[in-house]
Order: structure tokens, then sequence, then C-alpha cells
């Protein structure tokens, strides 16, 4: 499959240039294993032919680039949605402020204290 698609990318110059004046044909055939690779150059589709008997069996070849831009299409509208339902969230909370932090470091405290005078309640509980 990579040796096809390296097989297209190193065609797509010829696919760009129109045939020179006299020759005529669409398409153009390249020997691969068991048959031969088929670029329509007006297209730039390929397909993968197989020799049986005296008749040759063309298929389409994957189209990994096609796939690669749906995928490209799909992420860009992802994006896209992302992008506008950041913009309508609410603006997230600033740095904190001195009376934040002293809010935060008096729960603490008072946490701490309780948890001290719980240890001692049940220390002397025990003896």
């Amino acid at each position: 499959m990579r040796a096809l698609a390296i097989f297209a990318l190193a065609l797509s110059p010829a696919m760009a240039q129109s045939p020179a004046s006299g020759e005529n044909g669409r398409f153009q055939m390249t020997p691969a294993p068991n048959g031969f690779l088929r670029l329509d150059t007006r297209t730039g589709a390929v397909s993968v032919c197989t020799l049986t008997g005296a008749a040759a069996e063309c298929r389409a070849a994957a189209d990994d680039r096609a796939a690669l831009m749906d995928e490209v299409e799909r992420l860009t509208k992802r994006n896209a949605d992302l992008e506008s339902s950041a913009a309508k969230a609410p603006p997230a909370a600033g740095p904190l402020r001195r009376e934040d932090m002293g809010k935060a470091m008096d729960f603490a405290e008072e946490f701490i204290r309780r948890m001290m005078r719980a240890m001692k309640d049940e220390s002397k509980d025990r003896t």
C-alpha cells in the first residue's frame, strides 16, 4: 500500500503536465508485480490491474489522500466548534489575591487545629 502511495506521489509532477502535442492516451501504465498500475492522467486516479489469462482486471487503488483530507476536514470543523464553545464559556478565574490566600490559610489552620484536638481527645480516651 505504501509503495502505491509513493508511486502516486512520484507521478504527481507527471499529472500536472499536459500531454505533449501528438500524444493521445489518457492512461499511463507502469509495470507492477502480477500486473501493472494504471494512472488516469486527467483525474489522478490510480488503479491496480492484474492479468488473469488474456484479460486485465483493474480495481481502484485505495485513496489514502481522500481519507486524510476527510480527517483534516473533520478536525478543522471540530477545532472551530471548540473555539466557538470556548468563546462562549465564562472567563476563567484570575490569579489568587491576598484575601483568597488568607481565607485558604485560615481554613487550613482551623482544619489542623481540629485534627489536633481530635487526636488529643482520642489519646485521652485510651488511657
